[in-house]
């Protein structure tokens, strides 16, 4: 097995987020409205093209001997992953990254529900990277390892905004620097766990990669359009994060496109 190409795959992403998190050392209490709007239409651009170049496409793609039928893994596992993400939405306390909506009534701190939402949202991208892995080590020509580099690096770059616009309100919270660092590098930990778990059960991953590479981009399209667009979409200047999302959609399809 290919050690080394598989820890920079799934640490890329997780580096990602860390390297985000350091940036309360640098800059102020609080993010800017119109840089956390940049920030937030940049990471939904990387995933949004993501989704489909690295995940829908390959989906399709090892499902061509279905004949016309070939949509069906696609379209199911897609399904699938919005469901899975819309439970665990509604099941798990956590705050909404406009710190607006608490989700449901709980007992727990605003910080601890801003963390629980970064961590939900960084579980099914640790899942892509974990699949698309495990279809190049055991699905022929479905995945390249270049792809597999590309979807992790993608969102390693997605991350990196995202790990400061989740440190940022912590620390406008009143949280250490030092702390507020900390959360937010625990919270981007579970991606090379959920990795790893999913290229472990990788003889499980295979027979069913078409429908796993969907589910994945179903729950990374479900934090686009429940969390990132309506953020970068609210109040003043909204035209600034739609360019972001343009520049992070190009960025990816370019990624994806030259390493596929």
């Amino acid at each position: 097995m290919p050690t080394l190409q598989i820890a920079q795959g799934i640490l890329l992403p997780f580096l990602g987020t860390s390297l985000g998190a350091a940036m309360v050392f640098l800059l102020k209490r609080e993010i800017p409205a119109t840089v956390q709007k940049i920030l937030t239409g940049f990471a939904a651009g990387v995933m949004v093209a993501a989704s489909f170049w690295s995940l829908l496409q390959p989906a399709l793609d090892a499902s061509e001997h279905m004949g016309a039928l070939s949509f069906v893994p696609a379209a199911v596992g897609f399904m699938i992953g919005i469901g899975f993400l819309l439970l665990l939405d509604e099941v798990t306390p956590h705050m909404h990254m406009d710190l607006q909506d608490e989700g449901p009534k709980t007992g727990l701190k605003r910080t601890t529900k801003l963390v629980l939402a970064v961590t939900l949202h960084n579980i099914p991208e640790g899942m892509a990277v974990g699949v698309v892995y495990a279809g190049w080590l055991h699905g022929g020509q479905t995945v390249s390892q270049t792809a597999a580099l590309a979807l992790a690096l993608g969102i390693a770059i997605q991350n990196f905004p995202e790990g400061a616009i989740v440190s940022m309100p912590l620390r406008a919270e009143g949280m250490s620097k030092a702390k507020t660092f900390w959360y937010g590098v625990l919270s981007g930990a579970v991606e090379p766990v959920a990795a790893l778990l999913t290229i472990m059960a990788s003889s499980l991953v295979v027979p069913v990669l078409p429908y796993l590479l969907a589910f994945a981009a179903g729950t990374m399209m479900y934090v686009v359009v429940e969390e990132l667009i309506p953020e970068m979409s609210e109040g003043e200047h909204t035209n600034v994060g739609t360019v972001a999302f343009s520049l992070g959609f190009v960025l990816m399809m370019v990624l994806d496109v030259a390493l596929g």
